[in-house]
């Protein structure tokens, strides 16, 4: 068999395109005659290949010109730009490389041009005067990490800490014995609430910590291997040794040996165990500020949905292995972990106005919730999370104070989740001087199609020029970022991932970024959640089932009686049941489902459909996207009659109801459908698999990583519903001729959870991050203090005028409880504040009919930029 065209890894596409265009001239200049026929305009991929298509009229030959080189080089086009009579490609022949080409339409010359001449060829389309502005603001992040190691192969994406473990070894092996001087300085600083760990200063060389730790070892080796550290501390006391090694002598051997190895020949795999023993994690800050966040009565509520089981569930996991490893190294410390949130004083019934509450199945991890405040007082409702950016400053200032008083010491390591709480991360890291790591969980300029270039058309609903800048703040300050899967980074070989969406892109009138993040930076990782197995177990084991649920599920399921809890019915209750549960919004696309399965009439006959997700009554939310969702589902179930065959469930907050609820569902032989139009990772897809049902997801993100196809459940296009929704049903007909063909299915995806989705090896991975990064940073100190400086620099002139610009609801607010410096604006990143400096209050602005930073705040922020980095 032939095998399929591609590139030589020397080629380039300026370089292999010109031939490739001469030997199908013909077709080509008709079909370019096609793109320019339409005047200036962008053309994503199917529009490219469609052209094509109907350019060749012969199938034959266009069999055979989309079969070769050329073929493959516009199958690789995520998108072009035409400007008649040139068309400019952006080419990504691998995930994390992308090419740019212009193409004169008329003679077929190809020119290779730089990103920057193809994002403004691209800003053409909608704003020339910008393109044109030899004034216009580029950001250019990449310039910064020149000095820094990087990946170069696609494969490697996403082992971040793999990779500086490698060059960590070499930095360290360097000159002479003194390579490693570094890691015995930074032995030395280790302390725990101003106590000395590990060595103290009297072993402050290489040399003596060598001969320290070879007379140790061998006195250690002579005691029995479970004598307790308690017994011989005196003894390594006298040595120069503190607490820290160990809690028995087998222990406290092992690490010395570790330690000696790593002195005497530094190697990537002693670097990364190393740092597994050390002590160097007790207090961990975890940043969720939006949305409603709490244990109970939250879930469904705006903005409240996977990220606040994630954030429970992986809270539970660190304190488990913080503990685990505190008692390994012969500590006596309490861990603390504090999930940081928004107080909201109008908490509809939830705790979400508490501000410290304990979580459950935890000994030493709270809530904590700071209120959001504008000059007014604080703040009263919920708000979108798309209008919080006036808020974090000022949360930020306070929570520090908070976290500060409530620990008592700085903590070890801060963890942001999404575009608010990796931003209020990046501040708090920053101000501390602490590891910072960010989890995206979905970065939005992948969800919206075009979001970047047509971000006017965006800004007043969704404010994207405060949330795209936040995003590249965050995750280029963060010292690691915590990803689920490869996809979330860069993709797949057809589709870039939502940070690969990040390397280039271009916001007219605000910023042109040319190097946004590069998915090779060593930064990134892949750690990927489970879910609670307490809550989320097969429906086989029957003795553990909660059936005390089983006549409230009975009655959600099946009643016939409308209420405010669900609406349809069922009317054959013999059907299998296809079920799903998500937040009801567009990029969730329980609508699509829903028409889905009401177009497709052999899975109607098959199957029910019942959905869980948000309320019934548009007049009951607050969020724009939910409202006219809602409204949607009752249009699609009027449309296609599916009264007696679709069950519409509220939003469910019970975890331990709705993990019995999956059960109730695999008990009818029915499936998990999860048809979201992009999912970074899909919690719910783990769920729904560890509980046995045979789950359906879609193939546009994480859950095409989770799931092997035909295997452990089944990939689904999103896009493409027909195929979806026969694809759905041309297995609940082989489930009826083979009856093992359900559990064959169900047994695939719990095998697959077991062997990769558990919490236990999320958390050994997440640690291991924030201890190895720690060090990372600071055996690269100098080469990160530029890019340090730019950030603050991009932050301070560019975030704070957008954030200013995004209205402020008004409402009767409530004075400060106590006269606290949260009434003012804390200081900019990374710089001191003192009584002179303080920077100005951002105030309530009306809503305009086009929100963008004024031209004056624009110019003036671009002037200081050119000024500074040019």
């Amino acid at each position: 068999m032939a095998s399929a065209p591609a590139l030589k890894r020397s080629d380039t596409i300026a370089d292999s395109m010109p031939d490739a265009l001469k030997q199908s001239s013909q077709h080509m200049k008709r079909c370019f005659a096609r793109f320019v026929g339409s005047g200036k305009r962008l053309m994503n991929l199917r529009q490219i290949m469609s052209e094509m298509e109907s350019s060749i009229e012969d199938k034959l030959e266009r069999s055979n010109v989309l079969g070769g080189l050329l073929g493959y080089m516009l199958s690789c086009t995520q998108e072009a730009v035409v400007l008649p009579p040139y068309i400019a490609f952006a080419v990504r022949p691998n995930p994390g490389f992308w090419e740019y080409v212009k193409v004169d339409a008329n003679d077929l010359a190809v020119e290779a041009i730089t990103v920057t001449e193809y994002l403004k060829l691209k800003e053409v389309t909608v704003d020339e005067n910008w393109a044109n502005d030899a004034n216009a603001l580029e950001v250019d992040f990449g310039a910064f990490d020149q000095m820094l190691p990087q990946m170069t192969l696609s494969s490697s994406i996403g082992n971040g800490l793999n990779f500086i473990s490698k060059f960590a070894a070499l930095k360290l092996g360097g000159t002479a014995s003194q390579g490693a001087k570094p890691l015995v300085d930074y032995l030395l600083a280790l302390n725990h609430q101003d106590e000395s760990l590990m060595i103290s200063e009297t072993l402050n060389t290489v040399s003596k910590l060598q001969t320290a730790l070879i007379v140790a070892e061998v006195y250690v080796s002579s005691l029995p291997k479970d004598t307790p550290y308690e017994k011989f501390e005196s003894r390594l006391r006298e040595w120069g040794f503190q607490r820290g090694w160990g809690d028995t002598a087998e222990r406290v051997k092992e690490t010395m040996r570790t330690v000696s190895e790593v002195l005497q020949a530094p190697d990537a795999i002693n670097m990364e165990l190393l740092f597994c023993k050390l002590p160097l994690i007790f207090n961990i800050v975890i940043f969720s500020p939006h949305g409603y966040f709490g244990q109970s009565d939250v879930l469904g509520m705006p903005d409240t949905g996977g990220q606040v089981v994630y954030i429970l569930d992986q809270v539970k996991a660190l304190e488990e292995e913080l503990l685990l490893r505190i008692k390994q190294q012969g500590l006596n410390v309490k861990p603390q972990i504090l999930v940081v949130t928004r107080l909201i004083p109008d908490a509809k019934g939830t705790k979400c106005n508490q501000e410290l509450e304990p979580i459950i199945g935890t000994k030493y991890s709270n809530i904590l919730r700071v209120p959001f405040r504008t000059d007014g007082g604080i703040l009263h409702q919920w708000v979108s999370r798309f209008d919080i950016y006036p808020y974090l400053e000022r949360f930020t200032h306070e929570a520090t104070a908070k976290i500060l008083e409530h620990m008592g010491y700085k903590p070890d390591l801060v963890i942001g989740n999404y575009s608010d709480g990796n931003l209020v991360a990046s501040l708090v890291a920053a101000k501390l001087g602490i590891t910072q790591g960010t989890v995206a969980h979905a970065l939005e300029k992948t969800k919206y199609e075009d979001s970047d270039i047509k971000w006017k058309q965006f800004e007043q609903k969704y404010h994207f020029s405060c949330q795209f800048t936040a995003d590249l703040i965050a995750m280029n300050a963060a010292d690691f970022v915590i990803t689920s899967t490869y996809q979330e980074i860069a993709g797949s070989k057809t589709k870039p991932g939502q940070y690969e969406s990040h390397m280039a892109f271009t916001m007219p009138g605000l910023c042109r970024v040319v190097s946004g993040i590069n998915v090779f930076d060593s930064k990134f990782n892949i750690a990927s959640p489970g879910a609670d197995e307490t809550v989320y177990f097969p429906n086989a084991l029957k003795q553990k089932r909660l059936t005390a649920f089983h006549p409230e599920i009975e009655e959600l399921l099946y009643s016939k009686e409308d209420n405010s809890e669900h609406i349809g019915f069922l009317a054959d209750r013999n059907k299998p049941i296809i079920f799903s549960m998500a937040r009801l919004d567009t990029v969730k696309n329980i609508t699509g489902l829903t028409e889905w399965y009401g177009k497709n009439k052999r899975l109607r006959n098959l199957v029910n459909l019942v959905v869980v997700a948000g309320f019934f009554d548009p007049s009951k939310s607050k969020d724009r996207e939910e409202i006219s969702e809602i409204k949607k589902m009752h249009l699609l179930i009027e449309k296609y009659q599916l009264k007696g065959q679709i069950r519409w469930i509220a939003a469910q907050t019970d975890r331990h109801r709705n993990g019995e609820l999956y059960r109730c569902v695999a008990d009818t032989k029915g499936a998990f459908v999860q048809p979201a139009l992009y999912e970074a990772f899909g919690l719910t897809v783990i769920e729904a698999m560890n509980c046995g049902l045979p789950t359906f997801a879609t193939n546009q993100g994480g859950p095409a990583e989770i799931i092997v196809d035909g295997i452990s459940g089944f990939h689904i296009d999103p896009n493409n519903g027909d195929e979806s929704s026969n694809k759905i049903a041309n297995f609940f007909e082989k489930c009826k001729s083979d009856a093992t063909y359900w559990t064959t299915i169900s047994t695939g995806g719990l095998k697959r959870i077991y062997e990769c989705y558990t919490w236990k090896i999320y958390a050994k991975k997440v640690l291991n991050m924030g201890s190895f990064y720690g060090f990372w940073k600071q055996l690269n100190k100098e080469q990160k203090e530029a890019k340090k400086r730019y950030l603050q620099m991009f932050y301070n002139l560019q975030f704070r005028n957008l954030a200013r610009n995004v209205p402020i609801p008004s409402e009767e607010y409530q004075p400060p409880a106590t006269a606290t410096a949260t009434a003012i604006l804390p200081k900019p990143l990374g710089i001191e504040q003192t009584e002179t400096t303080k920077p100005r209050q951002p105030t309530p602005m009306p809503a305009a009919p086009e929100p963008q930073p004024s031209t004056s705040d624009a110019k003036r922020t671009q002037g200081l930029f050119r000024r500074i980095f040019r």
